[in-house]
């Protein structure tokens, strides 16, 4: 939002520099972005004086030039060659002096000492449009005798540079998107601080009813929408440019004048916050405004010429026959005010802001207008509007005010009351500001006191301020104008002993493993929750199904359009963003949530249950694990890589070995996976090779190994975990090999399983050393070679122990898997 600063002066008193001004707003909320100096003319006519032209002879070597002398006040006269025809000896004359920069439109150029045709020339005498003060271009400026030479241009013209302050408004603050809006809060600064000041408008004392040649009827057939709608009608109006203080106005906070109509409603919405619309008095059809829903199908071209469909759900302005405007967004062609209109509608009304704001993002328009109403404008200000915008137009226009003012308001919109208790108010703040203090900050922003009592105050917060509501909304309002820098920092901290929740003690543990996965080499990554559609939309991934997905009702796009079901894609996202840019050897980690949706929970008195959100956490691999090293050549990363790292995770945080059961994964977002589920068969881990077919979807042309953990589900898992110290044994490990054949079909996972199901105490270990297939086998077997380490922690294991182990062991591999050693 950009504010001009002498603008601001129209509506509040004071003598502070524009400096002093933005740190103000920004202590109150008012963020200042920027602070810039301006001038109405592009490079504030510096290097421009007044001159007056001594001799004016013609050009020996042209026809249409002449070499003038002029007196800039500097001592000797300057040779100037002009090829302006109204040059003349004795005219006093506006010249550019030598290094005086002038502009046409985006190019600048810089007065230099030249020759022309071969006569010197030492600057420049300029026409209006040259210098930016007017358009003609018929021969230089004449100015009146009394024009003191020497003088700079900038002080004869009165040029006085503006300074534009960029006021980065928060989504709560509707109320301060305008200058009165600043003005407003800025007065009530100004008060606290002691300052003398006054807070004012204009009044509408000079609006007036001409006449009523022209009388507009209204309806309003949604008024939860359309809480409030005032028009009037004006004839024999002038459209045309508009003067330039109004340009002025306009062009110094980034807006394009148009004509004064529309100029006009622009200002007032600038200027008060208010958006308005004008109509083409012609356009309005049977003289009867409808304000309705219920067009859906409707076809409804924009002034910017786009066609748009109307929804049922689109609140629009319409005549008798068509819509004009969908309402508080963006007017219809032909709606508008042009050259050839003589009578028109202006509309100032208040429309609810999730019709607005619903209807701005179904047709993917934004606008100022749309801006301000999506965020609640103040209702009580519609009328006043209406009449400032009349009475400029009957100035600017020449119009006449052609009715009275048909305002529909089916139901007033009152303040909020707001019981504010003193001690609350200090306990909140931490500071005992004093009744008084706290009363005449409330009043001087505008909360009417209706009641006064030893323990409080009883308030009426005005209706624009929306975020307003509550005593500690209040309270909030009460500490940015009093000053937060203006509450001491207690010299005694107060504090009470707290137990660690498991909430507390899951964040310490994801902090841990985050550090291992640093100290590994790993980068953390943060995406967006919110991530496209069509990474669930027709891809045929069975473990995200579209149905599952959680859908945003009105998303900002397409790109933002689902809440995410994995981390996946955003890690990919991440991936192909660093391979474009030569880093290919990547390690990504990230915690964050997931979404589901399930339509059979969900029921008319509980929706919520339908939606479910887990906390996950993903890594990913990709790239060399080795590169560029003296001592160990290039080396690819591996699956078995991804595996180490899963696997040292779930032993940091206790994961007991044969808690969970390694099976293979059916999640087709991967080529080759394995899955590590809880006994009861829930999924608590997923690793793999991430398949050909998703690479190439992003452009990926290196294998990309992913494993995403429930990290909810494992902490679950851990809860009753107690960590307890032992003693490394002193008796010694026994290690055993076997060799297997098994059938092609036959996992590692079954092995390990079943080994375990074997002896629960002694197994300490089971890994996989080996694995054949080919010459010398039956077809459709394969050879594993497997080690196998116990271990007992209370005495050294003998022969007959171990051979009992290994004998149930291998009779366990023989029956259930048709296991033969080799």
């Amino acid at each position: 939002m950009k504010i001009s600063y002498k603008w601001l002066k129209e509506y509040v008193d004071f003598n502070l520099s524009p400096e002093e001004i933005a740190v103000a707003l920004t202590s109150i909320g008012l963020e200042v972005g920027s602070l810039e100096e301006v001038e109405t003319i592009r490079g504030g006519l510096k290097g421009l004086y007044v001159g007056k032209v001594l001799t004016c002879e013609e050009h020996p070597n042209s026809d249409h030039l002449h070499v003038t002398t002029v007196d800039l006040g500097k001592g000797e006269p300057q040779q100037i060659v002009c090829g302006a025809p109204n040059v003349a000896a004795g005219q006093k004359v506006i010249v550019a002096d030598l290094g005086c920069v002038l502009y046409d439109g985006d190019n600048e150029f810089t007065i230099k000492r030249s020759k022309l045709r071969g006569v010197e020339s030492l600057g420049m005498i300029c026409a209006e449009d040259e210098i930016g003060v007017g358009t003609a271009h018929d021969g230089i400026i004449v100015l009146p005798e009394d024009a003191p030479v020497g003088q700079p241009a900038s002080e004869y013209y009165q040029l006085d540079s503006d300074w534009v302050i960029e006021i980065d408004i928060t989504a709560n603050r509707a109320d301060a998107l305008s200058h009165y809006g600043v003005a407003r809060d800025l007065y009530a600064w100004l008060v606290q601080n002691g300052y003398e000041t006054s807070l004012h408008r204009p009044s509408c004392d000079a609006f007036k009813v001409d006449n009523h040649d022209l009388p507009i009827d209204v309806t309003i057939e949604n008024t939860d929408a359309c809480r409030r709608y005032a028009c009037l009608s004006m004839t024999d109006c002038e459209v045309k440019e508009s003067p330039q203080w109004l340009k002025d106005k306009l062009n110094i906070i980034g807006l394009r004048p148009i004509n004064n109509i529309v100029d006009i409603t622009n200002y007032i919405m600038m200027a008060y916050g208010q958006p308005m619309h004008c109509f083409d008095a012609d356009m309005v059809k049977g003289n009867h405004i409808i304000v309705k829903d219920k067009n859906e199908g409707k076809k409804f071209v924009t002034l910017d010429g786009d066609e748009h469909t109307l929804g049922e759900h689109d609140l629009a302005i319409c005549n008798e026959e068509d819509p004009m405007c969908i309402a508080g967004v963006f007017g219809g062609k032909g709606s508008g005010t042009y050259e050839t209109t003589k009578n028109i509608v202006l509309e100032s009304a208040y429309f609810h802001p999730t019709w607005i704001r619903k209807s701005a993002r179904r047709h993917g328009l934004s606008t100022d207008a749309s801006f301000r109403f999506e965020r609640g404008i103040d209702p009580n200000g519609v009328i006043y509007a209406l009449k400032q915008a009349a009475i400029l137009c009957e100035e600017l226009a020449g119009g006449k005010v052609s009715m009275d003012i048909r305002d529909v308001y089916p139901t007033r919109m009152e303040g909020f009351p707001v019981r504010l208790n003193y001690e609350y108010c200090d306990r909140l703040i931490g500071k005992k500001l004093g009744n008084d203090t706290i009363k005449r900050i409330v009043e001087s922003l505008e909360m009417k006191v209706e009641k006064e009592d030893a323990e409080g105050l009883n308030l009426l917060v005005p209706p624009y301020r929306v975020d307003v509501q509550r005593p500690c909304d209040v309270v909030e309002d009460i500490l940015r104008i009093y000053g937060y820098n203006n509450v001491e920092i207690p010299t005694e901290l107060k504090s009470s002993l707290t137990i660690a929740e498991e909430a507390d003690k899951n964040y310490h543990r994801e902090n841990i493993i985050g550090e291992q996965l640093v100290g590994a080499g790993f980068s953390e990554i943060m995406n967006n929750s919110l991530t496209k559609s069509s990474y669930y939309q027709e891809t045929g991934f069975n473990a995200y199904p579209w149905e599952e997905t959680v859908k945003v009702m009105n998303p900002l796009s397409a790109d933002l359009g689902v809440m995410r079901q994995t981390l996946l894609f955003g890690g990919l996202e991440s991936i192909v963003r660093n391979v474009n840019r030569k880093a290919q050897n990547l390690r990504f980690f990230e915690v964050g949530n997931v979404y589901k949706y399930n339509k059979e929970k969900w029921t008319e008195e509980n929706p919520i249950k339908a939606y479910a959100q887990d906390y996950h956490m993903a890594l990913w691999v990709t790239g060399k694990r080795i590169q560029g090293s003296w001592a160990h050549p290039d080396e690819e990363s591996s699956f078995y890589e991804l595996k180490a790292y899963v696997e040292n995770i779930l032993r940091r945080i206790g994961i007991a070995q044969g808690l969970l059961v390694s099976e293979k994964s059916d999640n087709n977002v991967f080529d080759k996976a394995i899955a590590l589920k809880t006994r009861a068969g829930k999924v608590l881990v997923e690793m793999g090779i991430l398949s050909h077919k998703l690479l190439k979807s992003f452009d990926i042309d290196q294998k990309v190994y992913y494993a995403e953990l429930d990290w909810a589900g494992l902490m679950k898992a851990i809860r009753k975990n107690k960590l307890q110290f032992q003693e490394i044994s002193k008796y010694p490990a026994v290690s055993r090999d076997l060799a297997l054949l098994v059938d092609n079909n036959v996992e590692f996972a079954q092995i390990e399983e079943i080994a375990r199901q074997a002896d629960k105490k002694l197994l300490k270990r089971v890994e996989l050393f080996d694995v054949y297939q080919g010459k010398n086998l039956p077809e459709g077997k394969k050879s594993y070679a497997v080690n196998f380490i116990l271990q007992d922690e209370t005495k050294t294991l003998n022969d007959k122990a171990i051979d009992a182990i290994m004998q149930k062991l291998i009779k366990n591999l023989t029956n259930k898997l048709g296991a033969e050693l080799r």
